[in-house]
This record gives C-alpha cells, sequence and structure tokens, in this order.
C-alpha cells in the first residue's frame, strides 16, 4: 500500500488547475437587444409561418408588373368562348383548367389568376402607402407633442380628437367626387387608376395616425427625463436632434408593431371602400374589387368568390399574428 505524499506538508505548492489545463475558459459572447428579440421572435412558430405567407405575398405583389409586362399574366384579356349563355364559365369550379388555374371571371372571362395576383400588388400598394403615410404623422406628431408639452400637446391633442370625431365612412363618401376632382384638375394626376389611388391612400393615412400620435406620446413623456435626453440638451442639440437622433431610435418598436397592424387593415378597408364604390375601379384589379365583383356570382360561382376573400382573410390573419409575434419578441420582459 503507498502512501501518497501531501505536497503542502513540506512547503510545496497546491497544484495549479491552469497549469496543468493550459486551454483558457471559453469566452461568452454577450447578444444584442435585437439578436435577443429575434431569438424569442424564432422560438415562435405561428408567427414563423406567418412571416413566410408575408413574404410571399410581397414576392407576389413585387413580380406582378413585370409577368404582366412580359404578357405571361394577361389580367384585360377576355375569353368569351369560356362563358355560357347564362354569363356562368362553361365547366366545373368556375372553369378551372390547365390554361386557367383558378378559372376565368364570370361574365367577362377573364383570367382570375392574372387578376388576383395583380389584384394583390395594388392593393398592397395602397396598404403600404396608407400605413407609411399614417405612421409618419404619428410618430412627428406624437413626438412633437411629448417633447413640446404646453400649448403644442393642447393643439396635437385636440387635432387627434377632431380626427377620431369624424365619421371616415361618411367623409369618404361625401368628398370622393370632389376630392377626385381636386386631385386630377388641381393636382394634375392622371384620371382614374392613379388619382382613385392616391385619394385613397390620403384619407386612410389621414384618418389612421391619432392611435400611433397618442402611443408615441405616452413614450416620449418617459423618454424626454431620460438621462441621454439630459446630456443632449446639456451640450446644445437642436430640437430636430432630439427628436429624430436621439428619441427616435428608441421608438423603433412600437413603430415597427404598428406598422405590421396598420397594413392589414388598410388592405381591409379598401376592400370596403370598393364595395361602397371609392376605391379603385375596374378593369384595374385590386383584391377589394374583385371581391366586390364575385358577391353577384357568390352562388352560381363559388371558386371566383372564395378567392379574393381567402387571400383577404389571409393576408389579415398572417400580418396581425407577424404583428403579434413582433409584439412579444420586442417586449423585454417576453421570456418571462
Amino acid at each position: 500500500m503507498t502512501i501518497q505524499a501531501n505536497p503542502l506538508e513540506h512547503g510545496g505548492r497546491e497544484p495549479d488547475p491552469l497549469a496543468e489545463n493550459p486551454e483558457e475558459p471559453e469566452k461568452v459572447a454577450g447578444r444584442s437587444p435585437f439578436r435577443l428579440a429575434m431569438t424569442r421572435f424564432r422560438k415562435d412558430k405561428l408567427s414563423m409561418i406567418s412571416l413566410v405567407v408575408v413574404v410571399f405575398y410581397f414576392l407576389a405583389a413585387v413580380s406582378a408588373p413585370f409577368l404582366v409586362a412580359f404578357d405571361v399574366l394577361d389580367p384585360l384579356k377576355t375569353h368569351s368562348d369560356l362563358i355560357g349563355p347564362d354569363y356562368i364559365p362553361i365547366g366545373d369550379f368556375g372553369g378551372i383548367s390547365w390554361d386557367h388555374p383558378l378559372g376565368v371571371e364570370p361574365g367577362i372571362g377573364r383570367d382570375v389568376l392574372s387578376r388576383v395576383w395583380l389584384g394583390i400588388s395594388y392593393s398592397l400598394m395602397i396598404a403600404i402607402s396608407a400605413t407609411l403615410v399614417a405612421v409618419v404623422l404619428g410618430v412627428v406628431m406624437g413626438i412633437i407633442a411629448g417633447f413640446s408639452g404646453g400649448w403644442v400637446d393642447t393643439i396635437v391633442g385636440r387635432a387627434i380628437d377632431l380626427t377620431l370625431s369624424f365619421p371616415q365612412t361618411l367623409m369618404l363618401l361625401a368628398l370622393s367626387s370632389v376630392a377626385l376632382a381636386f386631385l386630377t384638375e388641381v393636382v394634375n394626376l392622371p384620371e382614374g387608376t392613379v388619382a382613385q389611388s392616391v385619394y385613397v391612400i390620403l384619407v386612410l393615412g389621414l384618418f389612421g395616425w391619432p392611435g400611433l400620435a397618442r402611443l408615441v406620446r405616452g413614450q416620449v413623456l418617459s423618454l424626454r427625463e431620460s438621462e441621454f435626453v439630459h446630456a443632449a440638451r446639456l451640450i446644445g442639440a437642436s430640437p430636430g436632434r432630439l427628436y429624430f437622433k436621439e428619441v427616435l431610435p428608441n421608438l423603433w418598436a412600437p413603430i415597427l408593431v404598428n406598422f405590421t397592424l396598420y397594413l392589414p387593415a388598410f388592405v381591409s378597408a379598401e376592400a370596403a371602400l370598393s364595395y361602397l364604390g371609392v376605391s379603385v375601379t375596374p378593369p384595374t384589379p385590386t383584391l377589394g374589387n374583385i371581391l366586390t365583383h364575385s358577391l353577384s356570382f357568390a352562388q352560381a360561382d363559388f371558386v371566383y368568390f372564395f378567392t379574393p376573400a381567402f387571400l383577404i382573410a389571409l393576408i389579415v390573419v398572417c400580418f396581425n399574428l407577424l404583428g403579434d409575434g413582433l409584439r412579444d419578441a420586442l417586449d423585454p420582459k417576453g421570456d418571462r
């Protein structure tokens, strides 16, 4: 039996563990708040699926004008030989075939796939433009009101109350003819699709900003007392720098979430305006006016009615799920 001596008894030293294992310990890399948010977002499977659908819609919207230019899609060509005497497409399920995967339009015989593909492009263009108008107005007015306070805050608050008090739908119907005449005669916009699109974008955007302005104002009221804002004031920063260099970068999370929530709301609003007759009118296709036209054939040609209704419902649901996922991911306490 061998007794092992203790190295500390005769003036020895305790073995250095680093000498036996000279390798340095692995360094732990820090993660930014953005990376933490994206990690939380990727764990939400439903939000990831919604993101894939949203990306598909955007790719369809961007590619549609090019496919029309290269004659891959032809949303205006009629196929009267495919329409029966009762104005219903010949064949089952609205005339679905290899040449027309979604059938043809009742009454005229235009290809449904070409029209809904280009309709996605117009609907998203209107919704995105209106969302940008609403977000820019809401952010600017909210920052100014929250930072300035006093009579400026009072005026912005009364402007928000006044905007919310207007009956939006009634104003749309009442001002449509006057506004379209102003856009075509005074602003010199081309009649038809361009003037109608601009009118819808302006109305949706000008009536959509108050909610975001109130949210941003509340955030700014707390941010303006922060140390970095006081430091910027001490070094003589201008109001513009305080607004857009110091405060605005700290508001990107609620702005991004509200953008994803405003956009599907405006897609639905465009469809409702098409039903009321104050949006883009045919032959230019949007999901809204295609759905409006399909209502007259809902029983005779259910596929034609179901296609735009499903596409509108899908984009609204996916954008809302994406917005909810971003809101949870960007919340610092979301993982608790």
